[in-house]
């Protein structure tokens, strides 16, 4: 009969006699452990995906629609917009946004338009517009976003 792959340090049964030293842990034998770190010429490398990985990214890189809908809403005393709803390229950055609502509004540089997503966030302006809409669109499939001159929601 083999023996077990680790066998525990021996050490008296604990009683009333002995003093309270900590149980003993397994010692492992016969393994040796592989000297770490690897080098990168042990380790494996993928050179090509296979092709339903492939496939899988470039869908899920992908946007289902083309444009998608932004409506605006303006808060406190910001004025309103004629036309409230556009149609913005998935691929766009939300800063092509910011820029039409400034040239819109007829904003001066120095003056500041604060956005917000559903009146809670404002998006980073390297924010693809097509993730933002597919993340927080409403059950219109639009994408809210409000504006106000001065700071809002926070």
């Amino acid at each position: 009969m083999a023996s077990p792959p680790f066998k525990t340090a021996s050490s008296p049964i604990p009683g009333p006699s002995s003093n309270n030293s900590a149980p003993a842990s397994p010692v492992l034998e016969g393994r040796d452990s592989p000297d770490l770190p690897l080098t990168m010429t042990t380790s494996t490398m993928l050179l090509s995906l296979p092709r339903d990985a492939t496939a899988a990214l470039a869908a899920a890189g992908g946007f289902p629609r083309d444009k998608v809908v932004i409506r605006f809403r303006a808060v406190g005393s910001s004025p309103q917009l004629k036309r409230d709803v556009v149609k913005v390229m998935s691929t766009h950055k939300f800063e092509a946004v910011v820029a039409h609502l400034r040239k819109t509004l007829k904003v001066q540089e120095t003056d500041s338009v604060f956005l917000y997503i559903n009146s809670t966030f404002a998006p980073a302006l390297d924010e693809v517009v097509g993730n933002l809409w597919r993340c927080f669109k409403d059950s219109n499939e639009h994408l809210n976003v409000s504006y106000s001159m001065t700071p809002a929601f926070g």
